[in-house]
């Protein structure tokens, strides 16, 4: 039904209930002709027209206009409120709850606009609790219906997510199809700050694709794109992921200008989280072009951390750091330090995150055994194994695997170390 079609139900029922016949209702001001086009869908009143009618029959404007009273809208606006904040707190399975009862609730059954923005909600919050399949059917079906009540902006939204749920889901080919369809169709939108967001998860798509070589020439475009809109958002996104292209392409140097770039704008313009997450990138991508400068990667990430607790950030946000500063330890000549970092990222995290608890019992395996704890390694490793195994075959589980083998290798397991291998190749599509 349209909001007309429902408007004038509305119309009908309150009539109705009131022992009213239309002819009652329209005198004097309308026509019983009138009355009954409006019941039936076939016109659309004017606001003064619904102003009058909702006087005649007693009832609220907001009603008639959306199927609820004043004070259930207000306790609808309320219960989005708190299920929005849930989520960007990190509170990711209340956040699911309570987007989840208000979609149960019929009375957004009128209010397409507020329909659409808590199933978006529920969709980001069933991505954050690892549920990709059902998070990419809300987002296929949110993009897919053709409502007026999702507006230009949260559209691009709609496609940014969904494009990321196939490419964390091992979909790659959707990922890039939903993006490219969006960014390069024949009907080519100009950039905004939404869209320049879109290409830079369009990047990371051919990335983990391994299309290289598309990857670098996007990214020039995307940059070229930030600089003319000129607007922080823009400029961030763009050089934040053009800096990890040109870091897997093997353009270093160009990374980190780019990366200290994105945050520099950031630091200026930016919220407290995506500042941490920048610069926590930047520190990683540091630790990875100048290993020499390990200890000043390691301080800025510690800094990173620090400002990740003190916002919104969620645990999965903070286990990332926690990981990367497994890393930095390592590259130190730290083991045990390492070790300890390993060991809260483990601890923060739950099986919804299976690919990413598998790789943090990884890098704990790993620490374990440079610390010469190999018995411990062993039975880090193993939880690893068993938590690959659930999670879908892509490039990023092929790493996974392949770091399974080379540790299975340190530990003399030569047999298990090739199966191991064959799993990462298999995981490339090799």
């Amino acid at each position: 039904m349209t909001s007309q079609d429902l408007i004038g139900q509305r119309i009908k029922t309150v009539r109705r209930q009131r022992g009213l016949s239309q002819a009652q209702l329209a005198h004097p001001e309308l026509s019983d002709s009138y009355v009954s086009l409006i019941e039936s869908g076939k016109r659309t009143p004017t606001s003064a027209v619904l102003e009058l009618l909702a006087a005649k029959l007693d009832c609220s404007l907001t009603y008639l206009v959306n199927g609820v009273t004043a004070e259930q809208m207000h306790d609808l606006e309320l219960s989005l409120r708190y299920a929005e904040m849930a989520l960007v707190n990190g509170e990711v399975a209340e956040a699911r709850r309570r987007y989840a009862e208000l979609l149960e609730d019929g009375s957004l059954a009128g209010l397409p606009a507020m329909r659409q923005q808590a199933e978006y909600g529920y969709a980001l919050a069933v991505e954050a609790c690892g549920d990709l399949d059902e998070a990419i059917d809300v987002l296929s079906r949110l993009r897919d219906s053709g409502d007026d009540a999702v507006a230009d902006e949260r559209s691009v939204a709609v496609v940014l997510a969904l494009s990321r749920c196939h490419r964390e889901r091992g979909r790659l080919g959707d990922a890039v199809r939903v993006g490219e369809e969006a960014l390069l169709g024949p009907r080519r939108p100009a950039w905004n700050d939404g869209l320049v967001e879109l290409g830079a998860t369009l990047l990371l798509a051919y990335i983990v694709r391994g299309d290289l070589m598309r990857a670098r020439q996007f990214a020039a475009e995307l940059v070229a794109a930030a600089e003319m809109l000129g607007s922080p958002r823009a400029t961030v996104a763009a050089c934040w992921n053009a800096a990890i292209v040109a870091e897997h392409t093997g353009h270093g140097e160009e990374a980190l200008q780019l990366i200290e770039r994105a945050l520099a704008v950031q630091s200026e313009n930016g919220e407290p989280r995506n500042l941490a997450r920048v610069r926590t990138e930047s520190a990683i991508l540091r630790l990875r072009v100048r290993p020499g400068e390990a200890e000043a990667s390691r301080d800025v990430l510690l800094r990173a951390h620090r400002e990740l607790a003190e916002t919104s950030a969620s645990t999965v946000d903070v286990a990332r750091c926690d990981l990367d500063l497994a890393k930095a330890e390592i590259m130190l000549g730290h083991p045990e330090k390492a070790v300890e970092y390993a060991r809260r990222a483990v601890d923060r995290l739950d099986d919804r995150t299976a690919a990413l608890r598998a790789e943090t019992r990884l890098m704990l395996a790993n620490a374990l055994l440079l610390a010469s704890k190999q018995d411990e390694a062993a039975a880090e490793l193993a939880a690893a194994e068993e938590l690959l195994q659930r999670v879908p075959a892509s490039r990023k589980t092929a790493a996974g695997w392949a770091t399974v083998a080379r540790v299975l290798g340190d530990l003399h397991e030569d047999e298990a170390s090739v199966t191991a291998y064959h799993r990462a190749l298999a995981g490339a599509g090799l």
